[in-house]
Parts: structure tokens; C-alpha cells; sequence
């Protein structure tokens, strides 16, 4: 059977070959290019495989020191800086949405080609670096027996999980190193099918609300709409009640959230659909805008049409809204973090960094990196530019960025890398 597998995914990794993206569209921004459609029976793929990094290490802009702060973790996805610099790290996989489609057998038997072997920790490991070398020299299993933790927050003394299947809310004290007691349920959050089980987190600017971002359950609505209720959308809690609402909806797959801290408004970046092409649709960041419908499934950028929804709903298109910046197609952004008392100054002063976990479905790899965005004004002010590259050794992956996390109590920059199971720590040389 598996040998029977690798024929079939063989041949038609050959038969989608012909997926090539056109190097003179300028997919970044707030006007990205976006070409004609171009539906096929399989799409574009391919998978940059892992070989690991042997003694390199990302390259970062000249000034920048790049130090693995841990390594041999379990999967690590996002990671939080807590006030006295200790940081933790959310390790875990989570899904299993069944197949639908033949398509969906290979295209889940091709992507994991591209990913780390090792089993996902279902745990928060808690790194600290008292000397500010970049090498954690005490790292402790903080919170164990989670289902999949992704997004993290701390607010007023808690920390707060948000796992696949529920939110969660932990008692802390400084200093601490390990939690014991059970964390207690804030709510359950959709876990129907989990297509895409990540559920990111993050606190707002006073603290009294909480945002978590839920996926969809499929590509398009293929699976039906009856199984997308509460999916697609960020949720607004209220800290203390537990109580909720639709905060943004047609948001297919928020995997990051944070707070701008001039604006004070919460931003996402979003992954968006597949199987229109090597360059549709644009994965981008945006400022989230409470009550807006951001297309999904009926349209894309704002109210272009995807002819595959059954049943059409030209009411909703109308509806849709354009997000704020594009960061290209398929990069598949997982992480966003913004600077703050002034970032690491000159060009890194004010803006975002976005990690890019990498492509699976066109045939010219892209994302595998972190971006800075410069933002002005609390809005995007240019073109993203690579910040930490490296990843991607011909056409082997040594490792995938997900999560980042600006760092204000060492000034440096942590990123989550899940198929080397690393996390890396950028900082100012000297620092």
C-alpha cells in the first residue's frame, strides 16, 4: 500500500508540474496582483522535504546574531514572553479531519512528506535565559496533557491556552516553573472535524477581552456549510464571564493574532483557499474591523467570486470586504508579532514580523521565512522585506518557520520552528 501511495503521488506530482507562477505579478501589498483562475483536476504541488540543519543556522540582516535558544522540542507552534523573559512554548498537533476525496488522501499523504516525524508534545515548555546568552539554561515541562495547544496569552496573573478542543486558563506567578493544578475550561471552542484545528490567541489592549481565531472545516465549503457553523471566524470572550461573540466572519483560516499597539486594534494574518493556482489566493495580514465578513467561501480579496461554492450567495459577496495587505499566495503565514517601544530602531522601529511556514501547493516554493511589514501610523507603509531566510536548502526545507514573538524585556525576536523542532532567538549583535 505505501509503495502503491508513493507510485501514485509520484505521478502526479509529475502530472501537476505545469503549475508555475509568473514572476512579474507583485503579489505583496495592498494591491496585489491576482491572475485569472486556474482550476485543474489536482493542484500545483510541492514539497520541500526536511534535512535538518547540520551546524547552520537562519541568516538574519547584517547587526542581527541568530542562537538556537532550545532545540529537540516536540513540535513547537507559537510561543509567549512573559513579563520577567521567561518564554514559553506551545508544542502539539492536532486535527483529523477524514477524507473526503481522493484528492484529500494525497494531498495529506504529500504534505506530510514535508514535515517533522516527531510526535507533537501536547504540552507548554517553559524556557529561560537568565544570562541573555540566546541559550535557555533551564527549560521545564510548564503544562502537560494539553490536546493540541496552540495560541497563547497571559493577562492580570493567568495564562491562557487556547488548545484545539477548548480555552483554557491557568493560574501563575512569577517565577514560576511548572503548573501542577488542572487548568480551568473559560469555554469550549469548535473542534467538529478540525480541517485546520489551530485556534490562535491573543489578549486585547485593556485585557478585559480575549480573541481566539477558529478555521474552517475545509477548503471551500466542500465538506457542506452545515459543519462551518462557528468556523471561518475570530471570537471576541470576555476575560472573566466566558461569554462570547462573532467578533469577524468569512476569515478562513486566522492563525495569528495580535494586538498594533499605536492603533490598539487587533490585526490576523490569514491563510486563504487553495486550488485556483500557484498564485490564488493571496495569503495576507489585516486589521480586523468588528463585524466585517472578510468572503469566505463565496469570494476572495474582497468580492471576487469562487464559482466552486454550491449554492452561490451573491448577497454575501456584496458583503465582503478587502483585508489590509497581501503577503503572496500559499506563503501560509502562522506567526505575527508587532514591535514595540521602538522596536529594534532604524528600519525595525515600527511594523511586524510574519512567519511563513512555507507552500505545499505550487510548484516554486514560497514563504519559508520571516518578513518584516513596516507600518506607519499604525498601517502598513511598504514592502515586506526578508527578515530571517535560510530555510530552504535547494529543494529541502531544514526547517519551517510558525510562530513569532517580539521579544521587549531582551529586545530580540523569537521564532517557533516546527520541523527542525527549534527555537531561534534574533537579536542586536552585542545584545
Amino acid at each position: 500500500m505505501k509503495k502503491h501511495a508513493v507510485w501514485l503521488c509520484a505521478g502526479l506530482l509529475t502530472l501537476t508540474a505545469c503549475g508555475k507562477s509568473d514572476p512579474g505579478l507583485n503579489q505583496t501589498g495592498p494591491q496585489p496582483d491576482l491572475p485569472d483562475q486556474r482550476q485543474t483536476l489536482l493542484p500545483p504541488m510541492k514539497i520541500a522535504t526536511p534535512v535538518g540543519w547540520g551546524s547552520d543556522k537562519p541568516t538574519a540582516p547584517k547587526g542581527f546574531t541568530v542562537t538556537a535558544l532550545a532545540t529537540g522540542l516536540a513540535i513547537p507552534r507559537q510561543t509567549l514572553v512573559l513579563p520577567n523573559g521567561d518564554i514559553l512554548v506551545a508544542e502539539g498537533s492536532g486535527g483529523g479531519a477524514p477524507a473526503l476525496r481522493p484528492k484529500d488522501v494525497i494531498a495529506t499523504y504529500i504534505k506530510a512528506m514535508g514535515k517533522s516525524s516527531v510526535k507533537g508534545g501536547n504540552r507548554i515548555t517553559l524556557l529561560r535565559d537568565a544570562d541573555n546568552d540566546g541559550r535557555a539554561e533551564l527549560r521545564t515541562s510548564f503544562i502537560t496533557g494539553l490536546n493540541a495547544p496552540y495560541g497563547l496569552a497571559y493577562v492580570d496573573g493567568q495564562i491562557y491556552v487556547a488548545a484545539q478542543d477548548a480555552l483554557l486558563r491557568f493560574p501563575y506567578r512569577e517565577g514560576m516553573t511548572r503548573i501542577t493544578s488542572p487548568g480551568v475550561e473559560v469555554l469550549p471552542l469548535p473542534s467538529y472535524i478540525n480541517h485546520h484545528w489551530t485556534k490562535s490567541l491573543t489578549a486585547g489592549p485593556d485585557g478585559s477581552k480575549l480573541y481566539v481565531g477558529i478555521g474552517s472545516n475545509s477548503n471551500v465549503g466542500e465538506r457542506g456549510m452545515g459543519i462551518e457553523q462557528d468556523r471561518a471566524v475570530i471570537w471576541e470572550i470576555d476575560r472573566q464571564s466566558g461569554m462570547h461573540r462573532t467578533y469577524a466572519s468569512g476569515i478562513r483560516n486566522p492563525t495569528a493574532l495580535a494586538i498594533e499597539p499605536r492603533s490598539q486594534r487587533l490585526w490576523a494574518v490569514v491563510n486563504e483557499r487553495d486550488e485556483l493556482g500557484p498564485q490564488l489566493v493571496p495569503d495576507y495580514l489585516t486589521g480586523v474591523r468588528p463585524g466585517a465578513f472578510y468572503g469566505w467561501p463565496y469570494s476572495y480579496w474582497g468580492q471576487n467570486v469562487d464559482p466552486r461554492v454550491r449554492p452561490q450567495k451573491s448577497d454575501m459577496v456584496r458583503k465582503a470586504i478587502r483585508p489590509d495587505y497581501a503577503l503572496g499566495s500559499h506563503v501560509a503565514a502562522l506567526g505575527v508579532s508587532f514591535t514595540t517601544d521602538g522596536g529594534f530602531g532604524g528600519g525595525f522601529s515600527e511594523g511586524a514580523f510574519v512567519g511563513e511556514h512555507g507552500s505545499w501547493n505550487r510548484q516554486d516554493l514560497a514563504g519559508y521565512k520571516v518578513v518584516w511589514v513596516p507600518f506607519a501610523n499604525g498601517r502598513p507603509s511598504g514592502e515586506p522585506q526578508d527578515f530571517l531566510t535560510g530555510f530552504i536548502k535547494g529543494d529541502h526545507a531544514r526547517g519551517r518557520p510558525v510562530g513569532v514573538t517580539f521579544d521587549p524585556v531582551h529586545k530580540a525576536l523569537i521564532v517557533a520552528d516546527d520541523v527542525s523542532n527549534t527555537v531561534w532567538r534574533v537579536a542586536p549583535d552585542g545584545r
